[in-house]
């Protein structure tokens, strides 16, 4: 019954409304705690907005099936309206006999301890330990490959510090990629990974944000921006400015053809006659002529369009880097604080972060009898040697939550890439090689099939034997020095006149 399903969605509703009031206020000290209780908010606002669109849907009753059945009620026979429903209900769990009654009193109900500790473990495992629960910007992959563009080349490499205060300027003179450059496929593929990389921690640590608005706006602003051909390094008369790298002096003469900066005007006017200068004035007129010719017809769309979509990248990167400047503050206070220390302070802060609970002041002595005591291991972490689970950040580092089978071993699943590389020279697999006949260990390394193993071991015998077939037919001529050589090479020397 459609009156059933709206009573139902309404009582949900405020289940729902309950729910997210009780988690408003509580207010837990640790920032790892607070983004659990954020991500649970924002799981029941999803769950409300669905269930009323649903219920927003009963009500407009385009089909009118609504209004039929309040007049079949009000209207008809309510014996007979009463006895249909039951039967209705009957047929239905008579085809899902074992279907289970959702109780609403309990689903929202105040958390368990078990549940706090999925919704804990779940936060963990959506940062890295360099992003410290979303208190800092992990950069480093996107450094690596922000150096690795092919128009750094020969460039100045920036430090981790100074990309952080550069990773979302396009233009010069910070910026020392030209135009023309930015076209290339790499780079494209690198802006995508940045601008998805600070939209997906801005959603990981803002859950309870309207960000698609937010983004909706940056999409509106950038479209009137470029209609207005106000966005900055795309305008259509944009001129390559001199890009500043660190070695030429500010205030300097600036030659745009061979890209220098000179100090002096009498060294500058020498340098205009030479040859190397006339050269890259030739070369640079060349291409400026090959520009326009490119951009006649059907290639100045094409090249606007490509432009557009870069430059739709840059300038959401830059929004996305304004609106979280706090965060990119404290990444890099966080970076010049960890230069200053050891790799065993690094590690101790790490597993501390990663700890269970987070350490608000000194143990008393009952507190650390019942830790001792009571080992709680809800990750169903393994045991280091002194009985207790390993840190969690350990276990994410090793990756010992991903399996690796291996059937030449008899599927037995190693845990983390470390234990598979070492089980290679391991008595287990070397013993499943000897089963199949294979005697050379060592060459069948990451190979785990016994099918793949059987096939490259046969060829390799066949090519042995190849070689030694061939290595039996080889004749051997001799000259009338006494020169022993192949028969190919005999004839050879033969048809050249050499002996």
């Amino acid at each position: 019954m459609l009156l059933d399903d709206q009573r139902q969605l309404h009582e949900d509703l405020e289940r729902l409304e309950d729910a997210a009031a009780e988690r408003l206020l509580e207010d837990p000290p640790h920032i790892r705690d607070r983004l659990a209780r954020d991500h649970d908010i924002a799981r029941c606002l999803e769950q409300i907005e669905s269930q009323s669109s649903r219920l927003l849907k009963i009500y407009q009753d385009v089909d009118g099936q609504k209004e039929e059945e309040v007049r079949s009620i009000t209207h008809g026979d309510a014996t007979e309206s009463f006895m249909k429903e039951i039967a209705s209900i009957k047929e239905f769990h008579a085809r899902y006999p074992n279907e289970p009654v959702e109780n609403l009193e309990k689903a929202y109900k105040k958390r368990s301890p078990e549940d706090h500790m999925q919704s804990i473990a779940a936060i963990d495992a959506m940062f890295t330990g360099e992003e410290g629960f979303g208190r800092y910007f992990d950069l480093t992959t996107l450094h690596e490959q922000y150096l690795n563009l092919p128009v750094h080349a020969h460039a100045r490499r920036l430090t981790y510090l100074q990309y952080l205060d550069l990773f979302d300027v396009f233009t010069p003179p910070q910026c020392n990629i030209r135009r023309d450059q930015k076209k290339s496929e790499a780079y494209f593929h690198y802006l995508k990974a940045l601008q998805e990389y600070l939209e997906s921690f801005m959603r990981r640590t803002k859950p309870l944000e309207n960000l698609d608005k937010l983004f909706a706006n940056f999409d509106k602003e950038f479209v009137e921006q470029w209609e207005l051909d106000a966005v900055p390094g795309w305008t259509k008369d944009v001129t390559v400015s001199a890009p500043v790298n660190g070695d030429a002096p500010a205030g300097g003469i600036w030659c745009s053809a061979c890209k220098k900066s000179f100090t002096k005007e009498t060294v500058y006017e020498s340098h205009l006659t030479g040859k190397k200068h006339k050269k890259a004035v030739q070369e640079s007129q060349n291409g400026a002529q090959n520009d326009v010719q490119q951009t006649n017809g059907a290639s100045t769309d094409i090249q606007r369009f490509k432009e557009r979509a870069v430059a739709e990248r840059e300038f959401r990167i830059r929004k996305l880097a304004g609106a979280m400047q706090t965060e990119r503050a404290d990444t890099k206070a966080n970076v010049e604080r960890k230069q200053g220390m050891t790799e065993r302070e690094r590690q101790q802060e790490l597993e501390q972060l990663y700890s269970e609970t987070p350490n608000t002041g000194e143990k008393g002595p009952d507190d650390e009898s019942e830790a001792e005591d009571k080992i709680d291991n809800p990750l169903k972490l393994p045991l280091a040697w002194d009985g207790k689970p390993i840190p969690f950040w350990l276990w994410k580092l090793h990756g010992l939550g991903q399996e690796f089978p291996c059937e030449i071993c008899g599927n037995f699943v190693y845990m983390g890439r470390r234990a598979f590389d070492k089980h290679f020279n391991e008595s287990r697999h070397i013993h499943g090689l000897k089963c199949l006949g294979i005697t050379q260990a060592l060459l069948f390394r990451e190979i785990t099939s016994i099918q793949e193993a059987e096939v490259l071991w046969r060829k390799m015998q066949k090519d042995k034997k190849k070689e030694m077939t061939l290595a039996e037919n080889v004749v051997e001529m001799e000259d009338n020095e006494g020169n022993v050589m192949p028969e190919k090479v005999y004839h050879d020397l033969a048809a050249a006149g050499m002996l």
